[in-house]
C-alpha cells in the first residue's frame, strides 16, 4: 500500500505540470502561489512520513511474526492433548488431586497442578559434633533406611526412617469427604522414637513448612493456644486450614518468608537457625514472618517418643459445624483406624494382583511388597520446560545455547528419589509394567502425560528436568535434550502388555473399554513417535537402524558412549559413524511395529495396520536379521560399524604456558578401524532372544542358551550380567572419571526380560524347551534370593547388584525398574 500511494502522489504531480495552466497565472499572485506550493510540499511531507512509518510498522511486524514462528522442534504435535480426554476429567481426576507427589523429599505433599500447595518435613540430626538438616534425599545424608513400605498410588502411604538411632514413620492419608472442596482432605502422622534403649530421652527438632508456588498469602494460626496451624485461601480448593493435633508436649517457633524460590527452604530454614543461635545462644526460629508470606515454617521440638497428626482440610467456613466433624476424623484414634484399615487393603490387594499366596516365603513378600510400595511413593508431579539444545537448521540467538520447549506438566514415576527422581522415558516403561497391573487407571494417567510431551516432529525429550525444584538436582552438562537423539521406546511394552491381556479376556469390561478408548485416541501419538524413529534413526540399509548421540571426536572416551541407548557405556563400534547398525534399535522398532500392528487390528485400522503388520515382519524376517547381526561361527548376535578392538587408554602429559604440566588419560587407536561385526558378547547380544525373534526349533536358540548360562560369559549365580568377562571392555574404565556401568553389573530390567523370553521358550514346543525352562528356574531363583538378601541386609533395592558378590551397588532406593522383582516373584510376563 505504500508503494502504491507513492506512485499515485508521482501520477498526481506530473499531471499537474503538465496540464497547460498559463504561467502567467501563476505569477499573477504571488503571495497565493508561493501559498499552493508551501501547501503542496506540506502535503508531501506528510505522505512521506505517513509512508515511512507505514513502512516501519510493516516491517516490524513481519519481523516480529517471523520470530512468533515457533521452531518446530519447540512446536506441539498438533492432536489434541490426552490430558483433556474425558476419560482423565472428572472424578478421575479429582481422586489423584493431592498426593505424595514430591519424591525427592524425604516426605512432601503437593497437588497436580502448576502452582500449588506445597507441604514437607524437615528435622535436624547432630553428625559429627555438628548439626545437619534433613529434607531433600540424598546419598550423602547416610539415612540406615528410609522408603515406604506401604503405598497404594492414591491415598494412602506408610514409610519408615531411620536416621542413626532416631526412627521416624510418616503416614498419609487421604479423605474425600461430602463436605470437602476439590481434591478431598488430607492428613500427617509423623512418629518418632529412639531406638536405643537406656539413651537419655533425645530432643527432636522437626520443622513442617507450607509454601504457596503461586504467592498467595498463608496466614498464621494460634499454636500453640489453639490447633489452628496455619489458613488460607485459593482458587482450587476454597478456604482450607491446616490443624496439629499431638498429646505429647512440644516447643513451637515459626518463619514466615515472601518469595517464589522454594527449591532452596532448607537454605531458609538454616539462616534463620543460625542467627538466631547467634543472636539468642537458642536453635530456635526466629518467630517472625514477611508481609504476605507464601512460606510459613513452623519448628516443632518434641522429645522422643512423640505422635503428631497435622490435617488439611479444604473448604472450610467457621459457620458449617461440620468442620469439626471433619477434623476428628483426620487426627488421634479416627486416624490410627483409617491407617489400620488402608494397611489391610493395601497387604491383601498386593495378593490377590500379584498371586502372592503360600508358595512364596515371608521374605521373598516383603521385598515385593516394598518394591511396589516404593515405586507407586515414588510417582511425582512436575511442572516446567525443558531445555533443548539448538538444533544446527535452527537460527542461533547470541548468547542462547538452548530452546525453551513449551510450559508442560509431567506426571510419572522416577527411577530413585535420591538421585534420578523426576522423568526418564526409557525407565517408565519398566515401571509401568507394573503399575498398569495395580492400577490402570493410574498408569494410562502417566503414559498420557508422557505422549502429551511429543513434538511436532514426533519426538519426545528423553529426560524431563522440569521446574526448579528437579532442575536442582541435575548437573548442568546433563539439562539440555538434544532433538535428533532418542530413547528405547519402552512404553510399547506397557501398551502391548495391555493388548494381550485384552486379547486373552482376562479385564473387565470397564478395563477393556478404558484402554480401547485410550488406544484410540493415542494412535495419532504413537504413530508419530514411530515415523520419527523410522526416519530419523534409520541407517543406511533398509530395515537397519542406529542410536544417534555418540561423540566421534572423543579423545577422552575408551568407548564412545551411548546414552540415548540407555546403556551408556555398553561396548558399540570404536568409531562411531552413519554405517552402524545397532542391534538392540532394531529390535526395539520391532517391539514398536509389532504392537503398532496389533493396537491397528484392535481398533479395526485396517490400512494402517496393514502397513505396520509388514515392517513388523520385515524386523523379524529370521534370515534377514541373521545377515544384519549373526556371527555364524558362534551363533552371537552382535552390532555393526567400523570397529578395531586396538583401541586403549593412555596416559599423557599435557602443558599449558603458565600452568602446571598435567597427567591425563587419553584414547589411543593402535590399529585402523575396519566395517565389521563388533565381538561384545552381552545384554544387546540378547536381544533377538529377548525379542523372541530366534525360532524355537533353530540350533541358534541353542546357542543363546549356552551363552546365558556359561558361567565364563554371562551366567552368575546372581543374576545374568551386562557384558562377558570375555570382553575386552569388562569391567573396563571408559575414562579417567567414568567406573564401568554397563559393563558386567547385574541390572534388574534386563534380567526381566531375559526370564520372560526364557518363560515363552520353556512353553514352545521344540528341542530346547526343556533347557529353557531349566534356566528359568534357575535364574529366577537366582534374583530372587539375591535382591530379598540385599534388603534384608540393608534394607534398601539397588540400582544394579555385584556380579561377583551379588551387593547391590551404585544408587539405592533404586525402586524404579529393580521394581521388577515384584514381576519376577509373581511370573508376570507378556504371554502373546
Amino acid at each position: 500500500m505504500a508503494q502504491v500511494s507513492r506512485r499515485n502522489t508521482r501520477g498526481r504531480s506530473e499531471s499537474s505540470s503538465r496540464s497547460g495552466v498559463p504561467t502567467a497565472r501563476k505569477h499573477s499572485d504571488g503571495r497565493r502561489g508561493v501559498s499552493r506550493n508551501l501547501c503542496f510540499y506540506i502535503k508531501i511531507s506528510f505522505l512521506l512520513l505517513a509512508v515511512l512509518m507505514t513502512g516501519t510498522f510493516i516491517m516490524k511486524y513481519l519481523v516480529n511474526h517471523v520470530e512468533d514462528v515457533k521452531p518446530r522442534v519447540v512446536t506441539p504435535l498438533p492432536a489434541p492433548k490426552l490430558m483433556d480426554l474425558p476419560l482423565f476429567q472428572g472424578e478421575h481426576k479429582e481422586s489423584l488431586y493431592w498426593g505424595t507427589y514430591r519424591p525427592h523429599v524425604y516426605f512432601g505433599v503437593r497437588a497436580r497442578t502448576a502452582e500449588s500447595l506445597l507441604a514437607g518435613l524437615m528435622w535436624l540430626n547432630v553428625k559429627e559434633g555438628r548439626y545437619v538438616m534433613r529434607h531433600v534425599c540424598q546419598d550423602s545424608d547416610g539415612l540406615n533406611l528410609y522408603g515406604w513400605v506401604e503405598h497404594n498410588g492414591r491415598d494412602y502411604g506408610h514409610q519408615v526412617l531411620v536416621d542413626q538411632n532416631l526412627r521416624m514413620n510418616t503416614s498419609f492419608l487421604k479423605w474425600m469427604g461430602q463436605e470437602s472442596g476439590y481434591g478431598g482432605d488430607w492428613a500427617v502422622r509423623i512418629e518418632g522414637q529412639v531406638e536405643e534403649s537406656g539413651e537419655d530421652a533425645k530432643v527432636v527438632h522437626m520443622f513442617f513448612y507450607l509454601a504457596d508456588e503461586g504467592g498467595n498469602a498463608l496466614s498464621l494460626g494460634d499454636i500453640p493456644h489453639d490447633n489452628l496451624l496455619a489458613f488460607g485461601s485459593r482458587s482450587d480448593v476454597g478456604n482450607w486450614e491446616v490443624h496439629l493435633e499431638s498429646k505429647d508436649e512440644f516447643n513451637f517457633h515459626y518463619a514466615g518468608y515472601k518469595t517464589s524460590h522454594f527449591h532452596n527452604l532448607s537454605d531458609l530454614v538454616l539462616t534463620n537457625l543460625g542467627t538466631e543461635a547467634r543472636q539468642t545462644g537458642r536453635l530456635q526460629l526466629s518467630d517472625t514472618t514477611d508481609d504476605a508470606s507464601n512460606i510459613l515454617i513452623f519448628q516443632i521440638s518434641a522429645l522422643a517418643p512423640f505422635q503428631i497428626d497435622i490435617a488439611f482440610m479444604s473448604k472450610t467456613s467457621s459457620s458449617n459445624p461440620s468442620t469439626r466433624e471433619r477434623l476428628t476424623n483426620l487426627i488421634g484414634n479416627s486416624l490410627t483406624s483409617h491407617f489400620e484399615q488402608k494397611k489391610m487393603q493395601f497387604e491383601d490387594r498386593f495378593q490377590r494382583t500379584f498371586s502372592m499366596f503360600d508358595e512364596h516365603d515371608d521374605q521373598a513378600i516383603e521385598v515385593g511388597r516394598a518394591a511396589l510400595a516404593n515405586l507407586l511413593g515414588g510417582i511425582g508431579y512436575f511442572y516446567g520446560q525443558s531445555k533443548i539444545s539448538l538444533p544446527k537448521s535452527a537460527k542461533s540467538v547470541p548468547g542462547k545455547a538452548y530452546l525453551m520447549y513449551w510450559p508442560a506438566e509431567l506426571y510419572t514415576a522416577v527411577p530413585s528419589r535420591p538421585f534420578f527422581p523426576r522423568g526418564f522415558l526409557w525407565d517408565e516403561g519398566f515401571h509401568q509394567l507394573i503399575i498398569w497391573r495395580w492400577d490402570l487407571n493410574i498408569s494410562l494417567d502417566i503414559i498420557g502425560h508422557w505422549l502429551d510431551l511429543m513434538n511436532t516432529d514426533g519426538w519426545i525429550p528423553r529426560e524431563q528436568i522440569l521446574g526448579a525444584e528437579a532442575l536442582s538436582k541435575v548437573p548442568a552438562e546433563f539439562v539440555l535434550q538434544h532433538p535428533t537423539n532418542g530413547n528405547p521406546p519402552t512404553l510399547f511394552l506397557a501398551l502391548q502388555d495391555m493388548v494381550c491381556a485384552m486379547k486373552r479376556n482376562t479385564l473387565s469390561s470397564s478395563e477393556r473399554n478404558r484402554i480401547s478408548t485410550f488406544l484410540k485416541q493415542s494412535f495419532v501419538h504413537l504413530d508419530a513417535w514411530f515415523k520419527w524413529f523410522n526416519t530419523t534413526q534409520a541407517g543406511k540399509e533398509a530395515s537397519t537402524y542406529y542410536w544417534h548421540g555418540r561423540d566421534d571426536a572423543t579423545t577422552r572416551e575408551l568407548n564412545p558412549k551411548t546414552l540415548s541407548s540407555g546403556l551408556d557405556d555398553y561396548p558399540r563400534a570404536s568409531h562411531p559413524s552413519e554405517d552402524e547398525r545397532h542391534l538392540d534399535l532394531r529390535c526395539w522398532m520391532y517391539l514398536a511395529a509389532d504392537c503398532m500392528s496389533f493396537i491397528s487390528e484392535l481398533l479395526e485400522e485396517s490400512h494402517v495396520g496393514k502397513v505396520y503388520g509388514s515392517t513388523a515382519r520385515l524386523l523379524s524376517d529370521f534370515d534377514l536379521l541373521n545377515q544384519m547381526h549373526l556371527d555364524h561361527n558362534t551363533g552371537t548376535y552382535f552390532d555393526y560399524g567400523n570397529h578395531t578392538e586396538k583401541v586403549r587408554l593412555s596416559w599423557r602429559i599435557f602443558e599449558s604456558p603458565g600452568n602446571y604440566p598435567t597427567r591425563e588419560l587419553v584414547r589411543e587407536v593402535l590399529e585402523k578401524p575396519s566395517l565389521s561385526l563388533v565381538p561384545h558378547v552381552g545384554y544387546v547380544s540378547l536381544f533377538p532372544f529377548i525379542s523372541r525373534l530366534i525360532r524355537p526349533n533353530s540350533a541358534i536358540l541353542e546357542k543363546q542358551l549356552d551363552i546365558i548360562s556359561n558361567k565364563s560369559t554371562l551366567w552368575t549365580k546372581f543374576g545374568i550380567r551386562s557384558l562377558s568377562k570375555t570382553s575386552s571392555l569388562y569391567m573396563q574404565r571408559n575414562t579417567e572419571h567414568d567406573p564401568p556401568y554397563w559393563r558386567g553389573a547385574i541390572w534388574m530390567n534386563m534380567n526381566y526380560m531375559i526370564l520372560s523370553a526364557l518363560n515363552y521358550y520353556s512353553k514352545e514346543i521344540g528341542p530346547y524347551q526343556e533347557r529353557a525352562g531349566i534356566i528359568y528356574k534357575d535364574l529366577r531363583n537366582n534374583l530372587i534370593r539375591n535382591v530379598a538378601k540385599n534388603y534384608n541386609q540393608t534394607g534398601f533395592l539397588w540400582e544394579q547388584y555385584d556380579q561377583k558378590n551379588g551387593k547391590g551397588k551404585g544408587t539405592r532406593l533404586f525402586t524404579g525398574w529393580t521394581s521388577l522383582i515384584v514381576l519376577i516373584i509373581a511370573e508376570g510376563y507378556n504371554s502373546c
